[in-house]
């Protein structure tokens, strides 16, 4: 869904540039309508292995109140469409934490933020997807582009799981060679 397609969000048009991504939960577009340039998020029911969905638009809904009440950095949820299981966000530009990460221009204070971040959400019992395609630095504030949180768990917060895809360890570079295969079809 790309190229000029339209998607309507809440009776609204908006015109799709191109895919930023494809989540456990989604597909996130970058579009434009009347809000101006955003992302939409098209909720998807495809099987993940190591994940267990209920109703993944509430859980969105509910994971954004919950980040948003710790003043977690985050895209503004402008609008969500229940009946089409679509969200719009606001469009943070840039290039995510990880394609930063694998060109060596990771900003120092991407780490700093994220540590800072981890003491609030650990605090609260909260865990996010670490995963660096889920941030994106920009004007000097590490945002956080998922919604999704979950109740803390040892083996995945930030110094147990993520750390290990926020450097050029074998993990990543693993993860980067399978995407391009994948890309390239």
């Amino acid at each position: 869904m790309s190229g000029g397609r339209s998607i309507a969000v809440n009776g609204a048009d908006y015109r799709i540039l191109r895919l930023l991504g494809k989540g456990k939960g989604g597909y996130s577009y970058l579009a434009e309508g009347p809000l101006g340039q955003v992302v939409v998020k098209q909720i998807h029911h495809e099987k993940c292995g190591y994940y267990q969905f209920g109703d993944k638009l509430a859980a969105e809904l509910g994971d954004y109140e919950r980040l948003r009440a710790l003043e977690v950095p985050m895209p503004e949820l402008l609008a969500a469409d229940r009946e089409a299981e679509r969200l719009i966000k606001t469009y943070i530009p840039g290039p995510t934490a990880c394609d930063l990460v694998l060109a060596d221009q990771l900003p120092p204070f991407c780490l700093e933020q994220l540590e800072a971040l981890c003491r609030r959400l650990y605090a609260a019992g909260l865990n996010i997807d670490y995963f660096p395609t889920n941030f994106i630095p920009w004007q000097g504030v590490l945002y956080y582009v998922d919604y999704e949180c979950n109740s803390y768990q040892e083996r995945w917060d930030f110094q147990h799981w993520g750390v290990t895809y926020w450097s050029k360890t074998p993990e990543l570079l693993a993860w980067a060679e399978q995407r391009k295969k994948e890309e390239r079809g």
